[in-house]
């Protein structure tokens, strides 16, 4: 490995939390490459970024602007906008990142032979890709604006109005009138049939002012992505003007890739297993962000991942330079 590829991070991803781990690294004076993908971002959808301080409101384009021109700064940054396609293990210890484009690029901390570029460590950071549901007309028009995957990032956007969840589980369903209070008063769960527990579900949802529809989603109502009705499938349809919809995640092609390769540990629904300082189960790849866990995806938990990668990565830079 050459003496540049020994002390390079190379970060794969450019959301908030690849940009706040490159930003960390830049301030250690750390040799960084960011792959940034030319594909519009998992969160283009959105009309702005909500509950990061200082932050709050600004579009996602807006936020990655500001990103990139605080980084524009720092000497030891590249930014090489490019699909990353996999990621393996270098003969001579590291890994080696290969690019989508498979070209030949002379960047100004190494060099790119066909598009393969090798790094002493590596921070995985793309994110997840939504699986929307394809029979479900009228989702992708709604979708980011009144039907939306978290309250938190959204809720506020939308108080006020009558809204349902689909829920795939009995206490989610019941729990749904008091958990969306904050934001509606009239909350319906929609649920299957066959659910275990749905009576339970109903009554529990009822007794807070709240019910439990059975059905399956069909068809969205809306003017210009503003949802009125929710029809399912036996043809009812619901009179609604927000759904929290939480779809179905997948990981990001290279991400998958690698985790197949590098033998990654990852839990039930492939969400890639990390430690304390964002580390993987393969020591020197790291992973920040959405792709690690269901349930703690927000801007300001990704960046707090970002930041702590970038401790770790620096910390063990440091160490390794001391033992050799």
């Amino acid at each position: 490995m050459s003496s540049h590829a020994d002390r390079t991070t190379v970060i794969v991803g450019a959301g908030p939390a690849g940009l706040t781990a490159a930003l960390g690294l830049a301030r250690y004076r750390h040799p960084v490459i960011v792959v940034d993908s030319p594909r519009a971002p998992r969160n283009s959808a959105s009309a702005g970024v909500h509950g990061h301080i200082g932050m709050d409101g600004v579009t996602p384009a807006e936020f990655r602007e500001r990103a990139w021109r605080e980084l524009s700064r720092y000497t030891t940054v590249e930014r090489l906008e490019d699909d990353a396609d996999s990621v393996s293990s270098a003969p001579g210890g590291g890994f080696r990142v290969a690019l989508g484009g498979g070209e030949t690029v002379e960047a100004r901390t190494v060099l790119l032979a066909t598009g393969v570029v090798e790094a002493r460590t590596v921070l995985l950071a793309t994110g997840v890709v939504d699986v929307h549901p394809a029979d479900v007309d009228g989702f992708a028009e709604c979708w980011g604006r009144s039907v939306i995957h978290c309250p938190f990032c959204l809720g506020e956007e939308n108080a006020g109005r009558r809204w349902a969840t689909v829920a795939d589980n009995a206490e989610l369903a019941g729990l749904s009138a008091v958990a969306f209070r904050a934001w509606s008063e009239d909350t319906i769960a929609i649920c299957q049939e066959s659910m275990p527990g749905l009576e339970t579900a109903r009554a529990t949802a009822r007794s807070r002012g709240g019910d439990v529809v059975t059905g399956t989603v069909r068809r969205l109502h809306h003017r210009e992505g503003a949802l009125n009705g929710i029809e399912l499938a036996d043809g009812r349809v619901l009179e609604r003007q927000t759904l929290v919809w939480t779809p179905r995640q997948r990981q990001q092609p290279v991400v998958q890739r690698a985790a197949d390769e590098l033998k990654l540990t990852v839990d039930d629904a492939g969400f890639v297993g990390v430690d304390a300082s964002q580390c993987t189960s393969v020591p020197g790849l790291y992973a920040a962000g959405d792709l690690t866990s269901r349930w703690k995806q927000s801007v300001t938990a990704s960046t707090a991942a970002g930041a702590a990668a970038a401790d770790a990565i620096h910390m063990s830079a440091l160490l390794g330079a001391v033992h050799r």
